[in-house]
């Protein structure tokens, strides 16, 4: 057990803006003092309250990081969204007409093939058998389809000859074409009802429809003197003289469904231009 030499008793007090010299304790009958304590080592503290820290909750922590923070999304308003329909419909509204002008377009090409194909098939059939496909007793030009000579206007009759189908009057027993030679192979509507037959042949009634819904039309040199009499448009409105010099002619009365007269001012497709 430590004490004091000298039976005196050393009074301390600490502050902390007072530093007290080193304090030196000595072993009863020892002559060498042992250091206890440097006070001057020691750091100044502050007597009385310490400050009060306001608690902060982990969670207002881990918000107030802005690395960890995500970003809000925020929605669009319904101001913003009528915006947006209105400039689709805008757009759909400015491109309608473009694409409405192609889709005729294609239409228009696809009618000017098929009347192609039909002047072929009529003319390989004028090659195989030495006549034309005309109903028996006929002495002059010869219209199948709307506007015709057929009675009802129809291009069946044709068609069913060609096609080497036992159908209709013409074609009865394949009398018309009795080698059954198919001539021409059209695909068949889509839709086989009335008001919907389109791009084909209708196995309801036989007839050959252009792209827009109306029988093609054919005319026939029927009194073979290698001549359409009379041109189904005026002369000199883009569709010839008023007489053709050619056997066969096919034509399709196009988007509006009307036989034109003027063939410049109408959207007629045919077969010979």
């Amino acid at each position: 057990m430590w004490s004091c030499s000298g039976g005196r008793a050393a009074r301390m007090k600490f502050d902390s803006r007072l530093q007290q010299p080193p304090l030196q304790l000595q072993r009863n009958g020892c002559a060498n003092s042992i250091p206890w304590h440097c006070v001057g080592s020691m750091h100044p503290r502050t007597v009385g309250r310490p400050p009060r820290r306001t608690p902060v909750s982990p969670r207002w922590a881990f918000q107030s990081n802005a690395v960890q923070q995500r970003p809000s999304h925020r929605a669009f308003t319904l101001i913003e969204l009528l915006v947006v329909i209105a400039i689709i419909a805008i757009l759909i509204g400015l491109l309608f007409p473009a694409f409405s002008a192609v889709q005729n377009q294609a239409k228009r090409t696809q009618a000017k093939n098929d009347l192609t194909q039909i002047v072929n098939a009529v003319n390989a059939y004028y090659t195989e058998y030495g006549k034309y496909p005309l109903p028996t007793g006929t002495t002059g030009d010869f219209i199948f389809g709307p506007g015709g000579n057929s009675n009802p206007p129809s291009n069946a009759e044709l068609f069913y000859t060609l096609r080497g189908v036992n159908a209709g009057t013409m074609n009865l027993n394949n009398a018309a074409n009795l080698r059954i030679i198919v001539f021409i192979s059209p695909p068949y509507v889509k839709n086989d009802t009335a008001g919907n037959r389109r791009s084909g042949v209708s196995n309801t009634d036989g007839s050959y429809y252009d792209p827009w819904g109306t029988p093609y039309a054919v005319e026939i040199d029927g009194d073979y003197n290698n001549q359409i009499a009379t041109n189904p448009y005026t002369a000199g409105t883009g569709a010839g003289p008023a007489a053709l010099t050619i056997g066969v002619i096919a034509w399709s009365r196009g988007k509006d469904a009307t036989q034109g007269t003027d063939f410049n001012a109408s959207d007629d497709v045919i077969s010979w231009q």
